[in-house]
């Protein structure tokens, strides 16, 4: 093999398998963020719709119980339900029954007054399973029955009757075993798809709520993207070649007149005069030109790595103003950043939501303590005085019955206080520092500074707020050692503020292990917007937090 030949092999065949890996790492690269953008989207609405639905069978069912009506609310003839099931009080899946089998969620309340049955409105589930947005030509979100028949139109198969429709895929299967989650697998069509299902379980209704997008319309980015990579190999292919050729042709044709001139000196004549030119500062261009290209693919190389590994913060400078590749990783940045922001706008929203479904179900104990509990304890109250005729135990009576409704006004106003709702967050805070005042050493100030009327504080900053500086007063009592506290909040016409001091021990921020405590406090103010500045100097520990003004 000629030198010529090798060296064409050489260079050719090192830049194909540089442009290979590094179009294969962006493909690869590429498609598993757009995998995870699709679930994480598919994940969104089936979450939005899923919370819907329950939403709404649950306002229907709490609608139904504290009705008057005490007659069958439904097409006897239509019907065929068994005692067993007229027998259970709460929500069932009625479509079984159906003459038509037709999709169908019913109530049952044995009562007293006797028995109410109660068929909801279909259509209002249907109408949310049919918002689309965000899921594509081919995307769907629809329900299936323990007997993995469908409980939806299908808007594939829209002739047929949705029980007529068999859906035992990997999706529902899981489901109805109570393990929710995503994969890519064929649905009831034999099509594979994205999917994102969980399981509806209210009373004894059971659902499965699966949201999914085909797989194809998925990857039509990826097969452009691609194709482009193949059209760019070739490109970049086709180009080496005609460049190594002439690279060769510079390097070989000096090496020839020196072979030529070594054998007119092999014949004895050495006063020949060849002519010949030094190729010396060609070679070493050449050379210079194949360190610069190696310097530039290992940037790109190392890009492309820092990319993969989400550090979207690296710093990279195209090599000129035709620089494809370089431009290709830029724009393939930003678009990761965008899917980043994305994502990280997604996962605030379910904390957000996460946190409000905690506080409205606190705020639901707190009104069942306080409405359910307590009238039974005064009527017992009521009952000793006019019953017991026995002084003494009459008196212990009353005690122990004073003493746990006191207890379960303490546990109610924990759980939620009533003022936040009536009076608003500055209030809130005086009254329960009023009470802790009452009951520690620890001498604990409070200054309200928000605004009495028109404030614009929202009920979910209000009760993070007040969560927040739960949290941050229960730490010093605990941990901190202090003597003194003292609290501010402030409403200005731009933002919100939380001004929290105590004069204990402090902690060092970049050492010790943060507990739920401080980890809650911080997740608190994201979900709010806002920001947070820690200072746990001894003596000088304070807490500057900061929310925007929603508007």
């Amino acid at each position: 093999m000629n030198i010529k030949t090798l060296i064409l092999i050489m260079i050719n065949s090192l830049i194909v398998l540089v442009i290979a890996l590094l179009s294969f790492s962006f493909y690869e690269q590429f498609s598993s963020v757009l995998n995870d953008r699709i679930l994480a989207q598919l994940n969104s609405i089936e979450t939005l719709e899923s919370i819907q639905i329950e939403n709404l069978i649950k306002s229907e069912w709490e609608s139904f119980k504290t009705s008057d009506e005490s007659s069958e609310n439904m097409d006897s003839a239509a019907f065929a339900l068994p005692d067993s099931i007229k027998m259970i009080s709460g929500i069932h899946d009625f479509t079984p029954y159906h003459k038509n089998k037709k999709a169908t969620i019913g109530f049952v309340l044995n009562a007293k007054k006797g028995r109410k049955i109660k068929v909801i409105d279909y259509s209002n589930i249907q109408e949310i399973l049919l918002e689309r947005t965000g899921m594509g030509e081919s995307g769907e979100t629809y329900l299936v029955g323990e007997d993995f028949r469908m409980r939806s139109e299908s808007r594939f198969f829209s002739d047929k009757k949705p029980y007529d429709i068999s859906v035992r895929t990997p999706g529902v299967i899981s489901a109805l075993k109570g393990i929710n989650g995503r994969a890519i697998f064929e649905d009831y069509r034999g099509v594979p798809v994205y999917s994102v299902y969980s399981l509806i379980q209210i009373s004894n209704l059971k659902l499965v709520i699966l949201s999914e997008i085909d797989v194809s319309e998925v990857t039509k980015p990826l097969d452009r993207l691609k194709l482009r990579l193949m059209t760019l190999t070739l490109v970049v292919f086709l180009v080496a070649v005609t460049l190594s050729l002439f690279l060769t042709r510079i390097i070989v044709d000096p090496i020839k007149n020196m072979r030529n001139s070594l054998r007119v000196m092999a014949k004895g004549d050495y006063n020949q005069h060849i002519e010949y030119k030094r190729s010396s500062k060609e070679i070493k261009e050449m050379f210079d030109a194949l360190s610069n290209l190696k310097a530039s693919l290992q940037g790109a190389v190392k890009f492309s790595e820092a990319i993969g590994n989400m550090d979207v913060k690296t710093i990279y400078e195209p090599g000129s103003a035709n620089d494809v590749l370089g431009k290709s990783l830029l724009t393939m940045r930003n678009k990761l950043i965008d899917f980043k922001n994305q994502e990280d706008n997604t996962r605030t929203m379910a904390k957000r939501l996460l946190v409000n479904g905690l506080e409205n179900e606190r705020r639901r104990l707190s009104r069942e303590l306080h409405d359910g509990v307590g009238p039974y304890l005064t009527s017992l109250k009521h009952y000793i005085e006019n019953n017991v005729e026995d002084e003494l135990k009459k008196n212990e009576m009353k005690k122990i019955v004073d003493e746990t409704i006191s207890e379960i006004r303490s546990m109610s106003n924990a759980l939620m206080p009533a003022s936040i709702d009536d009076f608003g967050i500055g209030v809130t805070l005086t009254n329960y520092i009023e009470n802790l005042n009452r009951s520690t050493s620890i001498n604990i100030e409070y200054e309200d500074l928000t605004k009495q009327e028109n404030s614009r504080i929202t009920d979910h900053q209000a009760i993070n707020l007040f969560r927040i500086s739960q949290e941050l007063i229960n730490n010093s009592l605990k941990h901190a050692k202090a003597k003194n506290i003292r609290i501010t909040l402030s409403e200005f016409d731009e933002f919100i503020s939380l001004f929290y001091f105590d004069d204990g021990i402090g902690f060092d921020i970049s050492t010790v292990k943060l507990g739920s405590g401080i980890t809650n406090i911080k997740e608190r103010v994201d979900i709010c917007n806002g920001k947070i500045t820690i200072n746990a100097l001894p003596g000088n520990t304070t807490f500057e937090i900061e929310l925007p003004v929603e508007s």
